[in-house]
């Protein structure tokens, strides 16, 4: 969600560790790759309602976006309008006149499953009923409806403690006996990264992403290329369970060209990022869905050993990326920054490999194997492009 120009946050010593009450049994498995699904607000913002969650539950299975591994549908805010006599929030009578659990019902029974947004304020971003105060009547409400998932934003938190409030909420859904996944969306501005790990299963760790390549907003908003910066130093801190959270999806929405996309698309993985699509999934176009389910591609995102992707060789406007897997291979990005198409290049040392190695490389975008190299790879790079690779030792 939008965050303000200025971040009036409070420091604490408050110690998150010891405070949190035992996991419910399945919850201890939650989010051990990143989550991924879909969220309506990079698209439709405040523009919720019963029909549309329905038709993207829909989609999710149409596209092929379930089997190739996307789960969660979630709601973001202005599904909620009030909280009724007894406290409990009071989802809008008009958009989900069904209500939440039967919605919650119809996804789950598409084999997917459903996720909601609140804030740790008085109010939402979009002026909505917050959860300050509210923490443990929203988390069993949510456990009632099958909620499986939480978005927790930071709009109206005046004078709050972002780790207090956020534990606040963490021990309330452990309390609720159903699993949910924790997702904690103060927009990095305590560096979450450093705390959060045990309160949330993944954090957001920049302003809002915008649709554009390299851009930036008044109000916080950056461009994909602008949040790639933003991850280099990040990945001692991601893991299983526990992820670094660029920021949803922008691809399909208009504002990236299909290199771009795929540049996009590539980090997330190699951050080992929540993939969050956030477009009009019923309108999605061919490209637009070959890109989001690259399992190739989702494979680096999905890798069990869980490890972020780095910078490993910068020569201004060409990039070398490296991320490392579970069976010894590495991903490599070589990223080209510039306008024109450029060499890229990868020499083994940069990766981990011995100068003398010899290892079988495959293009991860063309799906092919581009055979066995000793020392280095070479390749041709267009302008905000990548090759991804996957770099496999020869023994």
């Amino acid at each position: 969600m939008r965050a303000p120009l200025r971040l009036a946050v409070a420091a604490s010593a408050f110690l998150v560790a010891g405070v949190l009450p035992a996991l419910p049994a399945r919850a201890a498995d939650l989010a051990l790759t990143p989550p991924m699904g879909w969220n309506s607000w990079n698209k439709f913002g405040c523009d919720v309602s019963e029909k549309l969650i329905r038709e993207a539950a829909d989609a999710i299975v149409a596209s092929g976006m379930k089997d190739a591994g996307y789960q969660y549908v979630v709601i973001d805010d202005c599904w909620q309008v009030k909280r009724d006599a007894q406290g409990k929030i009071v989802p809008d009578p008009e958009r989900f006149a069904s209500g939440m659990k039967a919605l919650a019902d119809y996804i789950h029974g598409k084999g997917l499953k459903f996720g909601i947004y609140s804030d740790a304020g008085t109010g939402t971003c979009e002026k909505r009923p917050g959860s300050k105060d509210h923490e443990e009547q929203d988390a069993k409400t949510y456990a009632e409806w099958g909620v499986d998932y939480l978005k927790y934003d930071w709009c109206n938190a005046e004078g709050q403690d972002t780790r207090e409030s956020y534990a606040k909420m963490s021990r309330a859904l452990r309390a609720s006996g159903r699993p949910i996944v924790f997702s904690i969306c103060e927009w990095g501005s305590t560096k979450p990264w450093a705390w959060a790990q045990g309160v949330g299963h993944l954090w957001r760790t920049t302003g809002d992403i915008v649709d554009c390549w390299d851009c930036n907003k008044d109000w916080g908003g950056l461009g994909v290329l602008h949040i790639i910066d933003l991850q280099a130093d990040l990945h001692p801190f991601g893991g299983p369970g526990h992820w670094n959270d660029p920021d949803m999806l922008e691809i399909g929405n208009g504002g990236l060209n299909p290199a771009e996309s795929r540049s996009h698309f590539s980090f997330w993985a190699l951050f080992a990022a929540p993939l969050i699509a956030g477009n009009d999934l019923q309108k999605m176009s061919k490209e637009t869905a070959d890109v989001l389910t690259n399992r190739e591609v989702i494979a680096v995102d999905q890798d069990p050993l869980g490890m972020q992707g780095r910078k490993v060789r910068d020569h201004g406007s060409q990039q070398v990326w490296m991320k490392p897997l579970a069976d010894g291979s590495r991903a490599v990005i070589l990223f080209n920054r510039g306008t024109l198409a450029a060499d890229g290049n990868v020499a083994w040392e940069d990766i981990g490999l011995a100068p003398g190695q010899k290892a079988t490389v495959r293009d991860l975008w063309k799906k092919a194997d581009g055979g066995s190299f000793t020392g280095s790879f070479k390749g041709k790079v267009g302008p905000h492009d990548v090759l991804m690779l996957r770099v496999t030792p020869e023994f």
